[in-house]
């Protein structure tokens, strides 16, 4: 049997907690999402993508997030695959910017990883309606990765 990659194991993670949707929705913050969790330009109420569209976009931002968070963090190339893709699968969530500015990257990059397990639980909120609101599902999530840096 073939070992599982970081990007596999980011490619399930992403699957599980952001399901498939081939319809555009507007997500609990009210952007516009498709395919396992894509955002961004050209994505909107109108949007309607194939299975094929959807697998293809998700291998390729998966492997962008685990491309930028190692890159952010050069310490994950030396650690586990878990390790990589809780960071990774976080990157994809959050972005790369909200990564590179966080306390958590700080963490990572020290090697600190009981204190990265403790930081990166605090990213579970989004702003709905001008409110800043822990989401059962990014609370859920972010339990799953920090975990995965033990």
């Amino acid at each position: 049997m073939t070992p599982i990659t970081a990007l596999q194991l980011l490619a399930n993670l992403i699957k599980e907690f952001e399901g498939l949707s081939l319809k555009a929705y507007k997500c609990p913050a009210g952007i516009w999402t498709v395919g396992y969790g894509a955002t961004g330009k050209g994505i909107n109420k109108d949007t309607v993508w194939t299975q094929h569209q959807a697998d293809e976009q998700l291998h390729d931002r998966a492997l962008e997030a685990l491309h930028d968070a190692i890159n952010a963090s050069p310490i994950l190339l030396h650690e586990t695959i878990e390790r990589q893709a809780a960071i990774a699968d976080f990157v994809y969530n959050c972005g790369i910017g909200n990564y590179r500015t966080s306390t958590l990257k700080k963490r990572v990059d020290a090697g600190d990883w009981k204190s990265a397990q403790h930081e990166i639980l605090k990213w579970d909120k989004a702003t709905i309606n001008g409110n800043i609101v822990a989401l059962k599902g990014l609370s859920k999530r972010r339990k799953i990765e920090s975990e995965m840096l033990i």
